[in-house]
Protein backbone atom coordinates (compact mmCIF):
# COMPACT_ATOMS: atom_id res chain seq x y z
CA UNK A 1 0.00 0.00 0.00
CA UNK A 2 0.94 3.68 -0.73
CA UNK A 3 1.00 6.17 1.62
CA UNK A 4 -1.25 8.51 -0.77
CA UNK A 5 -4.01 6.87 -1.18
CA UNK A 6 -7.23 9.33 0.10
CA UNK A 7 -8.91 8.77 3.13
CA UNK A 8 -12.69 7.84 2.88
CA UNK A 9 -14.50 8.78 5.89
CA UNK A 10 -17.89 6.53 6.99
CA UNK A 11 -19.98 8.13 9.09
CA UNK A 12 -20.23 11.73 7.81
CA UNK A 13 -21.42 12.27 4.50
CA UNK A 14 -23.06 9.83 2.16
CA UNK A 15 -20.37 8.23 0.00
CA UNK A 16 -20.70 8.35 -3.70
CA UNK A 17 -20.01 5.41 -6.72
CA UNK A 18 -16.74 6.87 -6.53
CA UNK A 19 -15.61 6.28 -3.21
CA UNK A 20 -16.97 2.97 -3.23
CA UNK A 21 -15.00 1.96 -6.44
CA UNK A 22 -11.20 4.31 -4.57
CA UNK A 23 -12.22 1.73 -1.72
CA UNK A 24 -12.53 -1.13 -4.38
CA UNK A 25 -9.03 -0.31 -6.39
CA UNK A 26 -7.14 0.37 -3.31
CA UNK A 27 -6.76 4.27 -3.99
CA UNK A 28 -8.40 4.74 -0.82
CA UNK A 29 -8.39 3.52 2.80
CA UNK A 30 -11.70 3.63 4.89
CA UNK A 31 -11.82 6.02 8.51
CA UNK A 32 -14.56 5.31 10.66
CA UNK A 33 -15.80 8.60 11.80
CA UNK A 34 -14.60 9.87 15.11
CA UNK A 35 -17.44 12.57 15.68
CA UNK A 36 -18.94 12.51 19.24
CA UNK A 37 -22.60 12.25 17.90
CA UNK A 38 -22.31 9.74 15.21
CA UNK A 39 -20.31 7.50 17.46
CA UNK A 40 -23.45 8.12 20.32
CA UNK A 41 -25.96 7.27 17.42
CA UNK A 42 -24.43 4.10 17.23
CA UNK A 43 -23.89 3.06 21.10
CA UNK A 44 -27.65 4.53 21.45
CA UNK A 45 -28.60 1.80 18.96
CA UNK A 46 -26.48 -1.06 20.34
CA UNK A 47 -27.95 0.09 24.42
CA UNK A 48 -31.52 0.15 23.13
CA UNK A 49 -31.24 -2.79 21.61
CA UNK A 50 -29.37 -4.28 25.09
CA UNK A 51 -32.42 -2.87 26.60
CA UNK A 52 -34.98 -4.34 25.03
CA UNK A 53 -33.29 -7.81 25.71
CA UNK A 54 -33.54 -6.99 29.34
CA UNK A 55 -37.13 -5.99 29.31
CA UNK A 56 -37.66 -9.29 27.62
CA UNK A 57 -39.12 -7.05 24.62
CA UNK A 58 -40.19 -9.06 21.12
CA UNK A 59 -37.46 -8.43 18.45
CA UNK A 60 -37.78 -10.34 15.14
CA UNK A 61 -34.18 -12.44 14.12
CA UNK A 62 -32.77 -11.33 17.84
CA UNK A 63 -35.96 -13.17 20.45
CA UNK A 64 -37.01 -15.34 17.31
CA UNK A 65 -35.85 -17.31 14.50
CA UNK A 66 -35.61 -16.40 11.14
CA UNK A 67 -38.23 -15.89 8.37
CA UNK A 68 -41.16 -18.17 8.47
CA UNK A 69 -39.30 -19.17 11.83
CA UNK A 70 -40.42 -16.03 13.08
CA UNK A 71 -43.13 -18.01 15.43
CA UNK A 72 -40.19 -19.80 16.61
CA UNK A 73 -39.72 -18.00 20.46
CA UNK A 74 -35.45 -18.04 21.45
CA UNK A 75 -35.33 -18.54 25.00
CA UNK A 76 -32.99 -15.87 26.63
CA UNK A 77 -30.41 -18.66 27.05
CA UNK A 78 -30.00 -19.20 23.65
CA UNK A 79 -30.16 -15.71 22.25
CA UNK A 80 -26.29 -14.92 22.18
CA UNK A 81 -25.62 -18.66 20.44
CA UNK A 82 -28.43 -17.74 17.19
CA UNK A 83 -26.27 -15.01 15.29
CA UNK A 84 -23.93 -17.49 15.12
CA UNK A 85 -26.53 -19.82 13.74
CA UNK A 86 -27.12 -17.88 10.74
CA UNK A 87 -24.32 -17.43 9.64
CA UNK A 88 -23.57 -20.81 9.40
CA UNK A 89 -26.51 -22.19 7.97
CA UNK A 90 -26.26 -19.87 4.82
CA UNK A 91 -22.89 -20.60 3.68
CA UNK A 92 -24.10 -22.55 1.03
CA UNK A 93 -22.99 -20.32 -2.11
CA UNK A 94 -22.11 -21.55 -5.25
CA UNK A 95 -20.86 -20.23 -8.24
CA UNK A 96 -17.43 -18.30 -9.14
CA UNK A 97 -15.89 -16.05 -6.39
CA UNK A 98 -16.42 -12.53 -6.68
CA UNK A 99 -12.94 -10.74 -7.16
CA UNK A 100 -10.90 -8.94 -5.00
CA UNK A 101 -12.07 -5.79 -5.83
CA UNK A 102 -16.04 -6.69 -5.96
CA UNK A 103 -15.52 -8.29 -2.20
CA UNK A 104 -13.77 -4.76 -1.04
CA UNK A 105 -16.85 -3.01 -2.76
CA UNK A 106 -18.92 -5.21 -0.76
CA UNK A 107 -17.38 -4.71 2.43
CA UNK A 108 -17.49 -0.65 1.67
CA UNK A 109 -21.18 -1.07 1.23
CA UNK A 110 -21.98 -2.79 3.99
CA UNK A 111 -20.47 -0.33 6.04
CA UNK A 112 -21.87 2.44 4.52
CA UNK A 113 -25.76 1.14 5.37
CA UNK A 114 -24.74 -0.25 9.06
CA UNK A 115 -22.94 3.57 9.62
CA UNK A 116 -26.38 4.94 9.47
CA UNK A 117 -27.65 4.33 12.83
CA UNK A 118 -30.44 2.35 12.23
CA UNK A 119 -28.97 -1.19 12.87
CA UNK A 120 -28.42 -1.74 16.10
CA UNK A 121 -24.53 -2.84 15.53
CA UNK A 122 -21.71 -1.91 17.91
CA UNK A 123 -18.36 0.53 17.00
CA UNK A 124 -16.67 -2.91 17.35
CA UNK A 125 -18.21 -4.01 13.91
CA UNK A 126 -17.64 -1.30 12.08
CA UNK A 127 -14.04 -1.46 13.04
CA UNK A 128 -13.92 -4.60 12.32
CA UNK A 129 -15.27 -4.33 8.79
CA UNK A 130 -13.13 -0.98 8.08
CA UNK A 131 -10.07 -3.30 9.51
CA UNK A 132 -11.12 -6.08 6.65
CA UNK A 133 -10.65 -3.19 3.98
CA UNK A 134 -7.74 -1.37 5.78
CA UNK A 135 -5.77 -4.55 5.89
CA UNK A 136 -7.06 -6.05 2.82
CA UNK A 137 -8.46 -8.75 3.92
CA UNK A 138 -11.43 -10.29 1.10
CA UNK A 139 -14.02 -12.47 1.76
CA UNK A 140 -14.45 -15.37 -0.34
CA UNK A 141 -17.66 -14.54 -1.69
CA UNK A 142 -19.48 -17.05 -4.26
CA UNK A 143 -21.59 -15.09 -6.74
CA UNK A 144 -24.80 -17.54 -6.83
CA UNK A 145 -27.19 -18.00 -4.03
CA UNK A 146 -29.09 -14.94 -3.75
CA UNK A 147 -32.90 -14.02 -4.66
CA UNK A 148 -32.38 -10.07 -3.70
CA UNK A 149 -34.62 -10.30 -0.62
CA UNK A 150 -34.54 -10.89 2.63
CA UNK A 151 -30.90 -9.36 0.81
CA UNK A 152 -28.21 -10.31 0.30
CA UNK A 153 -28.35 -13.16 2.56
CA UNK A 154 -25.99 -16.01 1.54
CA UNK A 155 -23.12 -14.08 -0.18
CA UNK A 156 -22.91 -11.79 3.23
CA UNK A 157 -22.89 -14.68 5.50
CA UNK A 158 -19.49 -14.56 4.05
CA UNK A 159 -18.56 -11.50 4.92
CA UNK A 160 -20.09 -12.06 8.53
CA UNK A 161 -17.60 -15.25 8.88
CA UNK A 162 -15.01 -13.26 7.95
CA UNK A 163 -15.31 -10.92 10.80
CA UNK A 164 -15.53 -13.77 13.19
CA UNK A 165 -12.88 -15.72 11.93
CA UNK A 166 -14.46 -18.47 9.83
CA UNK A 167 -13.96 -19.95 6.44
CA UNK A 168 -11.23 -18.62 3.69
CA UNK A 169 -10.25 -14.86 2.94
CA UNK A 170 -7.77 -13.72 0.38
CA UNK A 171 -5.55 -11.80 2.68
CA UNK A 172 -3.15 -9.47 0.50
CA UNK A 173 -3.78 -12.03 -2.57
CA UNK A 174 -3.15 -14.61 -0.58
CA UNK A 175 -5.81 -17.39 0.52
CA UNK A 176 -5.73 -18.22 3.54
CA UNK A 177 -8.01 -18.80 6.76
CA UNK A 178 -9.98 -15.74 7.96
CA UNK A 179 -8.62 -17.16 11.79
CA UNK A 180 -4.74 -17.05 10.16
CA UNK A 181 -5.55 -13.75 8.39
CA UNK A 182 -7.14 -11.82 11.50
CA UNK A 183 -4.09 -13.17 13.22
CA UNK A 184 -1.26 -11.70 10.79
CA UNK A 185 -2.69 -8.69 10.94
CA UNK A 186 -3.62 -7.85 14.63
CA UNK A 187 -7.58 -8.73 14.73
CA UNK A 188 -9.41 -10.39 17.20
CA UNK A 189 -12.30 -12.54 15.79
CA UNK A 190 -15.41 -10.46 16.42
CA UNK A 191 -17.98 -12.04 18.64
CA UNK A 192 -21.60 -10.97 17.15
CA UNK A 193 -23.88 -9.60 19.19
CA UNK A 194 -27.63 -10.54 19.20
CA UNK A 195 -28.65 -9.05 15.69
CA UNK A 196 -25.54 -8.48 14.58
CA UNK A 197 -25.12 -11.29 12.00
CA UNK A 198 -28.59 -10.13 10.51
CA UNK A 199 -27.82 -6.12 10.57
CA UNK A 200 -24.70 -7.69 8.07
CA UNK A 201 -26.52 -10.00 5.99
CA UNK A 202 -30.05 -8.66 5.79
CA UNK A 203 -29.37 -6.24 2.86
CA UNK A 204 -28.64 -4.96 -0.35
CA UNK A 205 -24.53 -4.74 -0.20
CA UNK A 206 -23.70 -7.42 -3.03
CA UNK A 207 -26.25 -6.19 -5.58
CA UNK A 208 -25.05 -2.74 -4.77
CA UNK A 209 -21.61 -3.17 -4.96
CA UNK A 210 -21.33 -4.78 -8.10
CA UNK A 211 -23.55 -2.15 -9.91
CA UNK A 212 -21.77 0.68 -8.22
CA UNK A 213 -18.99 -1.10 -10.33
CA UNK A 214 -21.00 -1.81 -13.52
CA UNK A 215 -21.69 2.15 -13.40
CA UNK A 216 -18.02 3.56 -13.83
CA UNK A 217 -17.59 0.82 -16.40
CA UNK A 218 -20.91 1.99 -18.55
CA UNK A 219 -19.83 5.53 -18.21
CA UNK A 220 -16.66 5.10 -19.31
CA UNK A 221 -18.20 3.67 -22.13
CA UNK A 222 -20.24 6.32 -23.38
CA UNK A 223 -16.91 8.42 -23.73
CA UNK A 224 -15.27 5.14 -25.60
CA UNK A 225 -18.19 4.91 -27.78
CA UNK A 226 -18.40 8.24 -28.60
CA UNK A 227 -14.57 8.63 -29.57
CA UNK A 228 -14.60 4.81 -31.64
CA UNK A 229 -18.07 6.45 -33.38
CA UNK A 230 -15.76 9.75 -34.36
CA UNK A 231 -12.95 7.50 -35.79
CA UNK A 232 -15.70 5.18 -37.53
CA UNK A 233 -16.71 8.25 -39.02
CA UNK A 234 -13.30 9.16 -40.72
CA UNK A 235 -13.19 5.70 -41.50
CA UNK A 236 -15.74 5.27 -43.38
CA UNK A 237 -15.47 9.23 -45.18
CA UNK A 238 -18.43 9.61 -43.07
CA UNK A 239 -20.80 13.62 -42.72
CA UNK A 240 -19.52 15.68 -39.66
CA UNK A 241 -23.14 17.58 -40.09
CA UNK A 242 -24.92 14.85 -38.61
CA UNK A 243 -23.61 16.42 -35.12
CA UNK A 244 -24.13 19.81 -35.55
CA UNK A 245 -25.08 21.44 -32.15
CA UNK A 246 -28.21 22.81 -33.58
CA UNK A 247 -29.51 19.61 -34.80
CA UNK A 248 -28.97 18.94 -31.13
CA UNK A 249 -30.58 21.89 -29.67
CA UNK A 250 -33.64 21.43 -31.63
CA UNK A 251 -34.13 17.77 -29.54
CA UNK A 252 -32.60 18.89 -26.47
CA UNK A 253 -32.00 15.19 -24.31
CA UNK A 254 -28.66 16.77 -22.74
CA UNK A 255 -26.74 13.32 -22.45
CA UNK A 256 -27.10 13.03 -26.39
CA UNK A 257 -26.64 15.91 -26.93
CA UNK A 258 -23.09 15.86 -24.95
CA UNK A 259 -22.50 12.77 -27.18
CA UNK A 260 -22.81 14.61 -30.17
CA UNK A 261 -20.62 17.39 -29.21
CA UNK A 262 -18.32 15.19 -28.20
CA UNK A 263 -18.36 13.73 -31.68
CA UNK A 264 -18.19 16.88 -33.56
CA UNK A 265 -15.17 18.34 -31.63
CA UNK A 266 -13.56 15.09 -32.79
CA UNK A 267 -14.40 15.85 -36.41
CA UNK A 268 -13.59 19.51 -35.90
CA UNK A 269 -10.41 19.29 -37.63
CA UNK A 270 -11.09 17.64 -41.00
CA UNK A 271 -11.58 21.13 -42.74
CA UNK A 272 -13.39 22.66 -45.27
CA UNK A 273 -12.08 20.47 -48.03
CA UNK A 274 -13.05 17.48 -46.49
CA UNK A 275 -15.82 15.85 -48.72
CA UNK A 276 -18.33 12.94 -47.26
CA UNK A 277 -18.75 10.03 -49.31
CA UNK A 278 -22.81 10.36 -48.79
CA UNK A 279 -24.92 13.09 -47.71
CA UNK A 280 -26.15 10.70 -45.30
CA UNK A 281 -24.76 7.98 -43.65
CA UNK A 282 -26.03 5.28 -42.29
CA UNK A 283 -27.85 5.07 -39.13
CA UNK A 284 -24.99 3.28 -37.12
CA UNK A 285 -23.02 6.35 -37.68
CA UNK A 286 -25.87 9.02 -37.88
CA UNK A 287 -27.90 8.34 -34.94
CA UNK A 288 -24.58 7.31 -32.43
CA UNK A 289 -26.02 10.19 -30.56
CA UNK A 290 -29.35 8.74 -30.66
CA UNK A 291 -27.97 5.37 -28.97
CA UNK A 292 -25.08 6.41 -26.77
CA UNK A 293 -26.88 9.26 -25.44
CA UNK A 294 -29.62 6.93 -24.04
CA UNK A 295 -27.13 5.38 -21.63
CA UNK A 296 -25.94 8.79 -20.83
CA UNK A 297 -29.02 10.43 -20.10
CA UNK A 298 -30.23 7.98 -17.69
CA UNK A 299 -26.60 7.72 -15.54
CA UNK A 300 -27.81 10.79 -13.91
CA UNK A 301 -31.11 8.75 -12.71
CA UNK A 302 -29.02 5.79 -12.12
CA UNK A 303 -26.44 7.77 -9.89
CA UNK A 304 -28.92 9.03 -7.53
CA UNK A 305 -30.80 5.62 -7.11
CA UNK A 306 -27.62 3.29 -6.64
CA UNK A 307 -26.39 6.21 -3.54
CA UNK A 308 -30.12 6.44 -1.95
CA UNK A 309 -29.45 2.77 -1.75
CA UNK A 310 -25.76 2.75 -0.58
CA UNK A 311 -26.46 5.33 1.83
CA UNK A 312 -29.66 3.72 3.36
CA UNK A 313 -30.10 1.28 5.92
CA UNK A 314 -31.72 -1.59 4.25
CA UNK A 315 -31.86 -4.25 6.93
CA UNK A 316 -34.70 -5.41 9.26
CA UNK A 317 -35.83 -4.67 11.84
CA UNK A 318 -34.88 -1.01 12.02
CA UNK A 319 -34.09 0.89 15.63
CA UNK A 320 -35.44 4.26 15.91
CA UNK A 321 -33.15 5.48 18.54
CA UNK A 322 -34.56 8.74 18.75
CA UNK A 323 -38.23 7.62 19.78
CA UNK A 324 -36.86 3.92 21.20
CA UNK A 325 -38.69 2.64 18.61
CA UNK A 326 -38.36 -0.97 16.79
CA UNK A 327 -39.25 -1.04 13.28
CA UNK A 328 -40.35 -4.25 11.38
CA UNK A 329 -40.20 -3.80 7.67
CA UNK A 330 -38.66 -4.87 4.11
CA UNK A 331 -36.12 -2.48 3.19
CA UNK A 332 -33.76 -5.39 2.38
CA UNK A 333 -35.85 -5.63 -0.96
CA UNK A 334 -33.43 -4.60 -4.03
CA UNK A 335 -36.08 -3.76 -6.20
CA UNK A 336 -34.50 -0.53 -7.23
CA UNK A 337 -30.95 -1.87 -7.30
CA UNK A 338 -32.65 -4.52 -9.98
CA UNK A 339 -34.46 -2.13 -12.01
CA UNK A 340 -30.92 -0.13 -12.51
CA UNK A 341 -29.80 -3.16 -13.14
CA UNK A 342 -31.93 -4.46 -15.72
CA UNK A 343 -32.26 -0.64 -17.46
CA UNK A 344 -28.64 -0.35 -17.65
CA UNK A 345 -27.90 -4.03 -19.16
CA UNK A 346 -29.91 -3.30 -22.15
CA UNK A 347 -28.65 0.33 -23.08
CA UNK A 348 -25.01 -0.90 -22.83
CA UNK A 349 -26.30 -4.16 -25.25
CA UNK A 350 -27.54 -1.74 -27.25
CA UNK A 351 -23.84 -0.45 -27.35
CA UNK A 352 -22.53 -3.45 -28.03
CA UNK A 353 -25.48 -3.79 -30.96
CA UNK A 354 -23.95 -0.07 -32.16
CA UNK A 355 -20.25 -1.32 -32.29
CA UNK A 356 -20.96 -4.15 -34.51
CA UNK A 357 -22.93 -2.85 -36.84
CA UNK A 358 -19.79 0.45 -37.48
CA UNK A 359 -17.73 -2.60 -37.53
CA UNK A 360 -19.46 -4.26 -39.91
CA UNK A 361 -19.78 -1.56 -42.47
CA UNK A 362 -15.57 -0.92 -41.91
CA UNK A 363 -15.07 -4.24 -43.08
CA UNK A 364 -16.99 -4.76 -45.72
CA UNK A 365 -15.80 -2.96 -49.46
CA UNK A 366 -19.55 -2.82 -50.54
CA UNK A 367 -19.81 0.17 -47.52
CA UNK A 368 -16.72 1.54 -46.40
CA UNK A 369 -15.45 3.29 -49.59
CA UNK A 370 -12.63 2.25 -50.35
CA UNK A 371 -11.10 0.10 -47.62
CA UNK A 372 -9.45 -3.10 -47.94
CA UNK A 373 -11.79 -6.17 -47.57
CA UNK A 374 -11.80 -7.10 -44.44
CA UNK A 375 -9.41 -3.81 -43.59
CA UNK A 376 -6.08 -5.83 -44.42
CA UNK A 377 -3.31 -4.36 -44.68
CA UNK A 378 -1.85 -6.65 -47.55
CA UNK A 379 0.14 -5.92 -50.33
CA UNK A 380 -2.23 -6.45 -53.54
CA UNK A 381 0.50 -9.31 -54.45
CA UNK A 382 -0.48 -10.70 -51.11
CA UNK A 383 -3.80 -10.02 -50.96
CA UNK A 384 -5.25 -13.13 -52.28
CA UNK A 385 -4.34 -14.76 -49.06
CA UNK A 386 -4.90 -12.34 -46.43
CA UNK A 387 -8.13 -12.08 -44.32
CA UNK A 388 -7.88 -8.99 -42.18
CA UNK A 389 -10.26 -8.85 -39.38
CA UNK A 390 -12.61 -11.37 -40.82
CA UNK A 391 -12.65 -13.64 -37.77
CA UNK A 392 -12.72 -10.52 -35.73
CA UNK A 393 -16.16 -9.29 -37.01
CA UNK A 394 -17.50 -13.14 -36.17
CA UNK A 395 -16.67 -12.79 -33.23
CA UNK A 396 -17.93 -9.61 -32.55
CA UNK A 397 -21.36 -10.54 -33.68
CA UNK A 398 -21.13 -13.48 -31.48
CA UNK A 399 -20.39 -11.26 -28.64
CA UNK A 400 -23.27 -8.84 -29.38
CA UNK A 401 -25.37 -11.59 -29.82
CA UNK A 402 -25.00 -13.11 -26.40
CA UNK A 403 -25.03 -9.35 -24.91
CA UNK A 404 -28.59 -9.02 -26.54
CA UNK A 405 -29.42 -12.38 -25.41
CA UNK A 406 -28.54 -11.02 -21.92
CA UNK A 407 -31.38 -8.21 -21.36
CA UNK A 408 -34.13 -10.50 -20.51
CA UNK A 409 -34.85 -8.55 -16.97
CA UNK A 410 -33.86 -10.65 -14.22
CA UNK A 411 -36.35 -8.17 -11.90
CA UNK A 412 -39.54 -10.04 -13.16
CA UNK A 413 -38.38 -13.89 -12.50
CA UNK A 414 -39.23 -13.68 -8.46
CA UNK A 415 -39.57 -16.88 -7.10
CA UNK A 416 -41.53 -17.87 -3.80
CA UNK A 417 -39.03 -19.78 -1.23
CA UNK A 418 -38.52 -20.14 2.47
CA UNK A 419 -41.89 -21.46 3.10
CA UNK A 420 -43.64 -18.81 1.16
CA UNK A 421 -42.67 -15.76 3.57
CA UNK A 422 -39.83 -14.44 0.73
CA UNK A 423 -42.91 -14.69 -1.85
CA UNK A 424 -42.41 -11.58 -3.84
CA UNK A 425 -38.21 -11.09 -4.23
CA UNK A 426 -36.39 -8.54 -6.50
CA UNK A 427 -33.70 -10.89 -7.76
CA UNK A 428 -31.85 -7.72 -7.57
CA UNK A 429 -28.07 -9.82 -7.51
CA UNK A 430 -28.76 -11.49 -10.22
CA UNK A 431 -30.10 -8.56 -11.94
CA UNK A 432 -26.27 -7.04 -11.22
CA UNK A 433 -24.56 -10.68 -12.57
CA UNK A 434 -26.35 -10.09 -15.73
CA UNK A 435 -25.33 -6.40 -16.13
CA UNK A 436 -21.34 -7.14 -15.77
CA UNK A 437 -22.27 -10.22 -18.40
CA UNK A 438 -23.36 -7.53 -20.83
CA UNK A 439 -20.42 -5.11 -19.84
CA UNK A 440 -17.89 -7.33 -20.30
CA UNK A 441 -19.33 -8.56 -23.62
CA UNK A 442 -20.06 -5.02 -24.81
CA UNK A 443 -16.33 -4.50 -23.65
CA UNK A 444 -15.04 -7.26 -26.04
CA UNK A 445 -17.00 -5.69 -29.19
CA UNK A 446 -15.56 -1.87 -28.00
CA UNK A 447 -12.17 -3.54 -28.36
CA UNK A 448 -12.58 -5.50 -32.13
CA UNK A 449 -14.04 -2.34 -33.29
CA UNK A 450 -11.35 0.00 -31.90
CA UNK A 451 -8.66 -2.94 -34.15
CA UNK A 452 -11.09 -2.02 -36.91
CA UNK A 453 -11.14 2.00 -36.51
CA UNK A 454 -7.78 1.50 -35.97
CA UNK A 455 -6.43 -0.13 -38.91
CA UNK A 456 -9.25 1.72 -40.84
CA UNK A 457 -7.41 5.41 -39.73
CA UNK A 458 -4.00 3.84 -40.59
CA UNK A 459 -5.17 2.90 -44.15
CA UNK A 460 -6.88 5.87 -44.95
CA UNK A 461 -3.58 7.69 -43.64
CA UNK A 462 -1.35 5.20 -45.78
CA UNK A 463 -3.21 6.30 -48.89
CA UNK A 464 -3.24 9.85 -48.04
CA UNK A 465 -6.57 10.17 -47.46
CA UNK A 466 -6.43 11.57 -44.30
CA UNK A 467 -3.46 13.46 -42.45
CA UNK A 468 -2.51 14.04 -39.35
CA UNK A 469 -3.35 17.58 -39.30
CA UNK A 470 -6.99 16.47 -40.08
CA UNK A 471 -7.08 14.15 -37.03
CA UNK A 472 -6.65 17.05 -35.10
CA UNK A 473 -4.49 16.99 -31.59
CA UNK A 474 -6.48 15.17 -29.31
CA UNK A 475 -7.56 12.47 -31.72
CA UNK A 476 -4.03 12.17 -33.14
CA UNK A 477 -2.90 11.62 -29.80
CA UNK A 478 -5.40 8.86 -29.09
CA UNK A 479 -4.79 7.09 -32.25
CA UNK A 480 -0.52 7.08 -31.22
CA UNK A 481 -1.58 6.14 -27.84
CA UNK A 482 -3.55 3.27 -29.68
CA UNK A 483 -0.79 2.34 -32.14
CA UNK A 484 1.46 0.83 -28.70
CA UNK A 485 -0.94 -1.63 -28.08
CA UNK A 486 -2.39 -2.48 -31.84
CA UNK A 487 -0.12 -3.44 -34.78
CA UNK A 488 -0.96 -2.87 -37.95
CA UNK A 489 -1.96 -5.53 -39.41
CA UNK A 490 -0.32 -6.19 -42.97
CA UNK A 491 0.11 -10.06 -42.34
CA UNK A 492 -2.90 -12.38 -40.93
CA UNK A 493 -1.90 -13.45 -37.26
CA UNK A 494 -3.60 -13.90 -33.72
CA UNK A 495 -4.96 -11.21 -32.27
CA UNK A 496 -6.31 -12.64 -29.25
CA UNK A 497 -3.72 -11.15 -27.33
CA UNK A 498 -4.20 -8.00 -28.63
CA UNK A 499 -8.36 -8.31 -27.46
CA UNK A 500 -7.26 -9.28 -23.94
CA UNK A 501 -5.26 -5.90 -24.02
CA UNK A 502 -7.45 -3.92 -25.05
CA UNK A 503 -10.20 -5.37 -23.06
CA UNK A 504 -7.97 -4.71 -20.23
CA UNK A 505 -7.57 -1.32 -21.46
CA UNK A 506 -11.19 -0.51 -21.35
CA UNK A 507 -12.09 -2.08 -18.12
CA UNK A 508 -9.11 -0.08 -16.54
CA UNK A 509 -10.30 3.46 -17.98
CA UNK A 510 -6.97 3.60 -19.61
CA UNK A 511 -7.46 6.31 -22.15
CA UNK A 512 -7.63 10.13 -21.09
CA UNK A 513 -10.99 11.06 -23.51
CA UNK A 514 -13.13 14.27 -22.68
CA UNK A 515 -13.18 16.14 -19.63
CA UNK A 516 -16.93 16.50 -19.63
CA UNK A 517 -18.59 14.27 -17.17
CA UNK A 518 -21.98 12.93 -18.33
CA UNK A 519 -23.04 11.40 -14.56
CA UNK A 520 -21.49 13.90 -11.97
Amino acid sequence: MTDNRINVIFGENDLTVEDVIALSEQRAQPVLSGDRDFRARIQKGADFLDQQLRDKGHIYGVTTGYGDSVSRRVPPELVAELPLHLSRFHGCGLGDILGPEQARAVLAVRLASLCTGYSGVSVDLLNQLANLLAHDITPLIPEEGSVGASGDLTPLSYVAAALIGERDVLYRGQKTSAQDALATAGLTPLTLRPKEALAIMNGTAVMTALMCQAFVRANYLCKLTSRITALASMGLLGNPAHFDKRLFAAKPHPGQAQIAAWIEDDLSSLGDDYQPARLQDRYSLRCAPHVIGVLADMMQTFRKTLEIELNSANDNPLLDVTENTILHGGHFYGGHVAFVADGMKTLVANLADLMDRQMALLVDTKFNHGLASNLSGADPDRASINHGLKAVQIGASAWTAEALKQTMPASVFSRSTECHNQDKVSMGTIAARDCLRVLQLTEQVVAANLLAVGQAIALREKSGELTKEQLGPKVSAFIDNLKEDIPFIAEDQPLEGTLRLLVSRIQNRHWALYDEEIAS
